[in-house]
């Protein structure tokens, strides 16, 4: 029996993705040309390990979300600006990893990176870590801009998941270049239907999420 290449690529690209609950979809599918760095899937993030629930650097978000996603990215693409994303919908098995960590409180071997002025025995009481993420509900996102041009991401004042005032959206004790890179994305952002948690700068929710109250479980594959 013979196959059009058409046919094998579509079997092939198909096998790629797993089937996600009703509602979700795979954000590559809707944004093609989006940068995506799953930062939970690596060792790069304050666990200093791959995040329980992610299998691959798959971005998975709500419908919804993804649409409004696409006009920011669209916009900033006249400026030849692009979005990168960190993370998008977590598995609360992945919640429930950062909270296993933070009850062992030798565990720093990246501290000095993510959160050298705070103590690991408070991460909890200052708001860095929850037992609930609206990342679950897949409408938020977690996200910077990079240059069209270089692919290197706009200099916000601190690095992504930095846990101290630092990462503050009205954090003063930046420069005045720092401050408009936050502002523009949050121009942005805002305009296209999101809302920002404001002890992060990179951190937007979705006005209106489709699933708000409810957290999933599924794999991010």
């Amino acid at each position: 029996m013979k196959y059009t290449l058409a046919f094998l690529f579509s079997l092939t690209f198909t096998s790629m993705h797993c089937q996600l609950p009703e509602g979700f979809v795979y954000v590559e599918d809707i944004i093609p040309d989006i940068e995506i760095e799953l930062r939970y899937f690596t060792t790069n993030n304050f666990v200093g390990k791959s995040i329980e629930g992610y299998h691959s650097n798959k971005l998975i978000l709500t419908k919804e979300s993804v649409q409004a996603l696409k006009k920011v990215h669209e916009t900033l693409q006249e400026q030849n600006l692009c979005l990168k994303i960190y993370d998008g919908y977590r598995p609360q098995k992945a919640v429930n990893h950062f909270i296993e960590w933070a009850r062992d409180l030798n565990d720093t071997i990246n501290k000095q990176k993510f959160y050298p002025h705070v103590n690991k025995i408070n991460l909890f009481k200052a708001g860095y870590i929850a037992s609930r993420s609206g990342h679950s509900r897949g409408s938020t996102v977690d996200l910077t801009i990079i240059d069209g041009n270089t692919g290197k991401p706009l200099d916000m004042g601190s690095p992504y998941d930095f846990f101290g005032q630092e990462s503050w959206v009205n954090f003063e004790n930046i420069t005045d270049k720092q401050k408009a890179n936050r502002q523009l994305l949050q121009t942005f952002m805002l305009k296209f239907g999101f809302r920002n948690y404001p002890k992060e700068w990179w951190h937007f929710t979705l006005r209106g999420e489709p699933f708000q109250g409810i957290y999933f479980n599924f794999d991010v594959k």
